[in-house]
């Protein structure tokens, strides 16, 4: 069975973590809220197919010892989806290089970014390990009407999605264009 790995799959990519469950995947979803991670499972059309692991992933410590188990527990990871926020950088790599520890053949990640983020430099950051094909995954924003809005979650969702079936190494979900016109 094929593992994917959601980080932040219990609120903007719950319905991401949903779609892969209902592709067969079995589905590892790293969360803080035990609340939120017991919705998410209950939408499920298989909840034997999530694994919760309830980890800050600030806590590099602990972030390594629960990648371990529920490798352990259900295999490779396979699929990353990393929604990670800026303050924990480090993250990332922890993740990457105890996916790449636990198995020598290829994975996917999609690097999910913000609107603002410079994909070139913040790839340029990273010094992933070898077996990983790295996409990015960028968040824009909506042009309607001469106005603008930010994506919703079910919009970030499918563009995640679609990215995953695409397998492009860039997506950018709405527009980032112009710039100035970017919802304040």
């Amino acid at each position: 069975m094929t593992h994917a790995l959601i980080v932040g799959g219990t609120g903007m990519l719950s319905n991401t973590s949903l779609w892969l469950v209902s592709k067969g995947y079995h589905v590892s979803v790293i969360g803080r809220d035990a609340k939120r991670m017991e919705s998410l499972i209950s939408k499920s059309i298989d909840s034997s197919l999530i694994t919760p692991v309830l980890v800050d992933y600030n806590d590099e410590t602990l972030l390594t010892a629960k990648l371990r188990e529920t490798i352990e527990c259900n295999g490779p990871i396979d699929l990353v989806i990393a929604w990670i926020h800026s303050y924990a950088e480090s993250a990332l790599e922890v993740i990457a290089n105890e996916i790449s520890n636990q198995s020598d053949r290829y994975w996917q990640l999609f690097h999910i970014l913000g609107s603002s983020k410079n994909l070139s430099e913040v790839k340029g950051k990273f010094s992933l390990p070898h077996p990983t094909r790295y996409r990015q995954i960028q968040l824009g924003f909506i042009l309607e009407n001469d106005q603008s809005r930010w994506l919703t979650n079910d919009e970030i969702s499918q563009g995640v999605i679609d990215s995953i079936k695409s397998g492009k190494s860039i997506n950018i979900i709405g527009t980032i264009e112009p710039w100035g016109k970017r919802p304040i």
